[in-house]
């Protein structure tokens, strides 16, 4: 399970990664208005929750009495490599801590801020959180960057090329017999405009 979890976790870091890649150390710290958090924020924030979630996460509550929440979003980051180093730090002691997680204990009960949740639900809750602010880095790019956007997505109006591209990579055994149209499945129902 434990493996399945890092995979998904490394997934959004390198989506976060790859944003980072496409942008310029000022776009980093872009803000649109005061209300809203700059990308390097937005990593400062992750990277302090993880620690406070993550560090001795099986002894200790979740959210530590030295986390000063409200100071994440106030930069300090000064530069793309402070940036950088804040987010590796958060995500190394994430991944430390995920190789912790057994059969054994991933139904065990620890604590976030007194209130208590099994292994496995605070894995799937932070996955959540860290996924929602990684859509957020990545929109915020994608304002940022306009038509320069390199888009690692599916591209608008491009769904059914990149389903058949997918299905073609598929071996035809793979391939299910009866799915919907949709699909671009080789099957005799399917309409002839959707077959491969």
């Amino acid at each position: 399970m434990k493996e399945l979890f890092i995979k998904r976790f490394l997934y959004y870091k390198a989506l976060g990664d790859e944003t980072f890649a496409q942008l310029s150390d000022e776009q980093l710290f872009w803000q649109p208005n005061q209300e809203s958090n700059s990308i390097a924020v937005i990593v400062e924030h992750i990277s302090e929750n993880i620690i406070s979630r993550w560090t001795d996460f099986l002894a200790e509550d979740g959210e530590k009495s030295w986390r000063n929440r409200d100071a994440e979003f106030i930069i300090e980051l000064q530069s793309r490599e402070e940036m950088l180093k804040c987010g590796e730090n958060g995500w190394a002691v994430l991944l430390e801590a995920l190789n912790q997680i057994t059969d054994g204990n991933i139904h065990n009960s620890i604590s976030i801020r007194g209130e208590k949740h099994t292994v496995l639900d605070a894995v799937l809750q932070q996955l959540a959180h860290y996924t929602y602010h990684i859509g957020q880095i990545i929109y915020a790019a994608k304002i940022i960057k306009n038509d320069d956007w390199k888009n690692r997505f599916i591209p608008k109006s491009k769904s059914g090329k990149h389903h058949s591209e997918m299905l073609k990579k598929q071996e035809p055994e793979e391939i299910p017999q009866n799915s919907s149209p949709v699909c671009y499945a080789k099957d005799p129902e399917v309409r002839d405009e959707y077959k491969n």
